[in-house]
């Protein structure tokens, strides 16, 4: 625990440095829209000092749990395929609709607290400024970075959503058991090329996975895409094909606080969890991908950031507030 507090406390000289301007073009018109506002800095005049007071909040937040930058970043995917990135996933249900969180696909999506706590530092210096959109962003850029990964140039400037949407959650969100065609047409709808769609799934290389999700790979028989000694490990720690019976939490690689490349070593060893990711190791339309960032780590991160920032580019036209609450609209 101590190093990874030194770990953060260097990192915070890092987040003071400017943000690379190289990458600071605009994505494409991608998946629901993308809003001309979206760019860097946009809080350069209204709240100068936004972005270092996220990074700042999050570090001090991950020294409580160094496992949630995972579940940030996670919670950044899932909000921003559903009507894209407007903080509609951590919406409490009321009477006009249910939180997305009802959804089985948001399963194991945790840590919503700390978007709470970010938004509360911010609120203390720039009122009803900040959006919670931008915070799941930014929180999910940053947790890559403090885990050792790319310094990502996330643009700013989303409005948050005045509903839910949970018909779209179960619909459209990815499970362990999505099938490659479904993950590349989910992405390619956000502007997001095969190459890039597999290294988004580069993003397993942090935290863990839980019974529920690999089950169905190890009973009644395993899966042959499984390496065997790692199926004998996993059949440990889940030792039962009722999922509800296994409570072990598993990590997704063998670095799983670390943003690596890691991942895409596993998954050549056939050492990864979740069939989806299995799928895409040996389906000829992604394995020279992750063969490729097997290799080159600096690829990856590359591609990944060009992803990343395409992935969060998607935008809720519908949405217009800054929510003063993240949980509840402002009324």
């Amino acid at each position: 625990m101590a190093s990874f507090a030194l770990l953060l406390l260097l990192l915070l000289a890092i987040s003071c440095l400017a943000v690379d301007q190289e990458s600071s073009q605009r994505p494409q018109a991608l998946g629901n829209s993308t809003s001309t506002s979206l760019r860097l800095g946009y809080y350069g005049s209204s709240c100068p000092n936004a972005e270092t007071i996220v990074r700042q909040t999050l570090m001090t937040l991950l020294m409580q749990d160094p496992t949630a930058g995972a579940a940030l970043l996670r919670l950044a995917f899932h909000d921003c395929d559903v009507m894209g990135c407007d903080a509609s996933i951590i919406l409490d249900s009321t009477p006009q609709f249910q939180s997305e969180l009802e959804s089985p696909k948001n399963f194991g999506i945790r840590r919503v607290d700390f978007i709470d706590r970010i938004k509360a530092s911010l609120e203390g210096s720039c009122p009803r400024t900040v959006s919670c959109a931008d915070i799941i962003a930014l929180a999910a850029r940053d947790s890559i970075l403090l885990a050792g990964g790319p310094n990502i140039p996330v643009l700013t400037g989303r409005k948050d959503s005045t509903r839910a949407d949970l018909v779209t959650a179960n619909r459209k969100l990815a499970t362990a058991t999505s099938s490659v065609e479904e993950i590349l047409q989910d992405f390619a709808s956000m502007g997001i090329n095969p190459q890039e769609a597999v290294s988004l799934l580069g993003a397993h290389t942090l935290g863990v996975g839980h019974c529920l999700s690999v089950v169905n790979r190890l009973y009644p028989s395993v899966d042959t895409k499984m390496d065997l000694m790692y199926s004998m490990a996993l059949r440990v720690l889940c030792p039962s094909p009722k999922f509800y019976l296994n409570i072990t939490a598993i990590p997704n690689d063998s670095t799983m606080f670390r943003f690596d490349n890691m991942f895409f070593k596993d998954a050549a060893l056939r050492r990864v969890l979740f069939a989806l990711d299995a799928a895409v190791e040996s389906d000829p339309r992604t394995s020279i991908y992750t063969s490729k960032f097997a290799q080159n780590q600096g690829l990856f991160f590359d591609t990944f950031s060009r992803a990343f920032v395409k992935l969060t580019s998607v935008v809720n036209s519908e949405a217009t507030q800054v929510r003063s609450n993240c949980r509840a609209i402002n009324s």
